[in-house]
């Protein structure tokens, strides 16, 4: 299993940005698919969550509104768009896969086996 994400780098408050996660090495489309972060001297923290259909999303409360989280399986990519960054969205951005196959999603770090390295977002004028 690998997933690597892209697309983090700087943007100014209010901005935008979309990361991706490339999946390989299991059945992407079978699988519960999330994202987590986690800033300088902060736990890691879940961001948003989408189930292995794409039907059903979960966004940690300050995202919601602002983020979207969504999947191609078709080229076995996760996706998460970020809106109107803020400085406190500052942080390393990892891609994670649930640890069973059809399952819902979940907010619970240990229940996602594999992760990506991560990808830094700076939201900073």
């Amino acid at each position: 299993v690998q997933l690597v994400e892209s697309g983090g780098g700087l943007a100014q408050p209010g901005g935008s940005l979309t990361l991706s996660c490339d999946a390989s090495g299991f059945i992407f489309s079978m699988y519960a698919m999330g994202w987590f972060r986690q800033a300088p001297g902060k736990e890691r923290e879940f961001v948003a969550a989408l189930n292995w259909s794409g039907g059903s999303a979960f966004y940690a409360t300050s995202v919601k509104g602002r983020f979207t989280i969504s999947r191609d399986s078709a080229k076995n990519t996760l996706y998460l768009q970020m809106n109107s960054l803020k400085p406190e969205d500052t942080a390393l951005y990892y891609c994670a896969k649930h640890d069973g196959p059809r399952r819902q999603v979940t907010i619970i770090p240990d229940r996602y086996d594999y992760w990506g390295q991560g990808t830094q977002v700076t939201v900073a004028s």
